[in-house]
């Protein structure tokens, strides 16, 4: 996921005397680019207005038009270029042949492609494809616009005038954003003129960001209905289709007057709205059966849209106006167009929340199939476990287990990490716990069940079960590892696997285990000395006839073994991991006379503070204390 984007900004002091500045980042050829572009320009503006550089006056209308722009030309930029973009704004003094003025420049490393500069027929906005709206906009913004060459390097630039003069000052004043998304519950617009202005497209810029950071269906609703009323209508509701049968479910209901959503929300729900699915997202005006204790009420009808994601219909979006008298739907064809615009923004938020409930719930699904309930208890062993995945809603690439292996006393223990996570991961996962299980109890020694399993993994099997996964978790994932691959993938596996049986005298434990590419155990000593236990071997799944070995010592009472994921090991804060000058030693010999549970609180919270920002991998760590 893109990072949050910083900039810095840089005062100069011309030979003049005018105070000047600039601010520049760079950022991935990603869909997010553009959200990023718009928050690093406001951001650089508001430095600027704050230490005078720019008119208090004028800088939201300035900074509206400035994030309008930078949000085309970065658009333009990821969709036609798809490399790395460069951001650059700047105040220009003034000059003798240009006024005081605000330059934003986008950049590209792919100058073989030419720039976007055809618009869009404006008769056919509802069939506009979702790749920004080309250089028309800029113009119309813009005192003067260019596009400058670099060897490697394109860079599209726009220049505002910082009082209002130039095409930015003849153009017709549309909404801020700022307003359109500020709490306005009594405020109405009326005159839609105006939303086909700048005011429309700032207030679709912010929606599409505000709803594609949800990941919930009824949030993605109910933000739509709070964006809706009372800017483009009295008030609305929003149908969802059930994704395992036909029936509709009223999810929302807005009005401008909270004191009628209730029972708005009674007429509503007796008879939903059945535009055609063919309509693919087309504003059509639909009969509302008011009661006749409603008669105060003008409309009589109300505009429905068909929600859709892709091809497939998600829900309805059903909006009301102050009509006139003769029964009109008060929506004229000024605002339709606005509608149906974000109308597909919401339908398309609605598809990705649902995406992401589905992933998670299979994910959730397989992560309680794949792990233990609780580990089973070593006699003569204290063992602590702490397992934390990094995303809650996704099945994580670590797993532990501990388990009885037979007649001996024998014990088996195993703390792994698969690469990925998902559904792919997990197959894995289901896989390789079943099979070192099975392998120990038919009595292979350690480093034969390491060579075991290498051999399963590399395994025709092994692709089948990631097939059947990706179609498991949906065609959406299935078709982009399709595209991103072209042949059987490995999948790797780092593995450190353990076998404890008593010492003859029954004091204590002899241990024997191997490490596949895993960060090393470690053993502490009663008097502090922590040395690894195990020497790194190469990973799972990479060479078909690897052979590996393991070692054998034995834990005595007071003795601690520690094992954990990388996870732990590269923690980062910073450009430093936690393991970096043998971190993970140190803290462990801090934990002398502590008990596994002890241990196990002691490395965790040590983990967690190492850095501010809370883990990005999952962790997990194993601590076994002979007593």
């Amino acid at each position: 996921m893109q990072q949050e984007t910083t900039h810095r900004s840089v005062h100069l002091i011309s030979p003049r005397g005018d105070a000047r500045a600039a601010a520049r980042t760079s950022l991935p050829g990603n869909p997010l680019a553009a959200s990023a572009a718009r928050r690093f320009v406001r951001a650089a503006l508001a430095d600027w207005t704050r230490l005078g550089m720019v008119a208090t006056r004028g800088a939201d209308r300035l900074a509206d038009d400035a994030v309008l722009v930078v949000s085309e030309l970065v658009t333009n930029a990821v969709v036609h270029a798809g490399t790395t973009v460069e951001v650059a704004v700047r105040l220009d003094g003034p000059s003798e042949d240009d006024p005081a003025s605000l330059v934003v420049e986008v950049s590209d490393h792919h100058p073989a492609r030419a720039v976007r500069s055809d618009a869009p027929d404006p008769g056919a906005a509802s069939g506009e494809p979702e790749y920004g709206r080309g250089l028309q906009l800029v113009a119309a913004l813009a005192a003067s616009w260019g596009i400058t060459y670099r060897p490697g390097l394109k860079a599209v630039w726009a220049r505002l005038a910082l009082d209002g003069r130039g095409a930015a000052g003849m153009a017709q004043r549309g909404l801020r954003a700022a307003e359109i998304l500020a709490p306005a519950p009594r405020r109405a617009v009326r005159d839609d003129r105006d939303w086909t202005g700048r005011g429309a497209l700032s207030f679709l810029a912010e929606a599409s960001d505000l709803l594609a950071g949800q990941l919930d269906e009824d949030m993605v609703a109910a933000l739509a209905g709070q964006l809706l009323v009372p800017r483009l209508a009295d008030w609305c509701a929003v149908w969802l289709d059930g994704e395992a049968g036909p029936v509709p479910r009223l999810a929302k209901v807005w009005h401008a007057d909270e004191s009628a959503t209730e029972s708005l929300h009674a007429v509503l729900a007796k008879d939903p709205p059945r535009p055609a699915d063919d309509a693919r997202g087309a504003a059509v005006t639909v009969p509302v059966a008011w009661p006749p204790e409603a008669a105060s009420v003008r409309e009589r009808n109300a505009v429905a849209v068909r929600l859709t994601a892709g091809a497939r219909p998600v829900g309805t979006l059903l909006l009301g106006r102050e009509g006139s008298p003769d029964g009109r739907a008060g929506v004229p064809g000024e605002a339709t167009a606005l509608i149906e615009d974000f109308a597909r923004r919401v339908g398309l938020a609605i598809g990705a929340a649902r995406a992401y409930t589905r992933q998670a719930t299979i994910s959730r699904v397989l992560q309680r199939g794949l792990l233990p309930a609780q580990v089973a208890q070593i006699p003569g062993v204290d063992s602590s476990l702490v397992y934390e995945p990094s995303d809650e809603g996704l099945a994580g690439g670590d797993f532990y287990d501990i388990f009885p292996a037979g007649s001996g006393g024998r014990w088996c223990f195993m703390l792994g990490d698969v690469q990925g996570s998902g559904p792919e991961a997990a197959v894995v996962t289901g896989l390789a716990r079943p099979w070192l299980r099975l392998l120990a109890r038919e009595g292979y020694q350690v480093g034969q069940v390491l060579d075991r399993l290498n051999g399963l993994l590399l395994d025709d099997a092994m692709e089948a079960a990631e097939a059947a996964a990706l179609m498991v978790a949906g065609p959406a994932t299935a078709s982009a590892h399709h595209g991103t691959h072209d042949g059987p993938q490995s999948r790797f596996l780092s593995l450190l696997y353990g076998e404890l049986t008593p010492l003859p005298d029954g004091v204590g434990v002899r241990c024997t285990l191997a490490c596949a590419g895993h960060p090393l155990p470690l053993l502490l000593r009663p008097d502090g000395t922590v040395r690894p236990a195990a020497a790194s071997q190469l990973l799972l799944g990479v060479v078909e006839d690897a052979a590996y070995e393991s070692q054998t010592f034995d834990l005595e009472p007071g003795d601690t073994l520690l094992c954990v994921t990388d996870g732990v090991t590269e923690r980062r804060s910073g450009q430093r991991m936690f393991d970096d000058g043998d971190g993970l030693a140190r803290a462990l010999t801090e934990c002398v006379g502590l008990t596994a549970q002890g241990v196990a609180d002691r490395i965790r919270q040590a983990v967690h503070t190492f850095a501010d920002a809370p883990p990005d991998d999952d962790l997990a760590l194993l601590v076994l204390q002979a007593r």
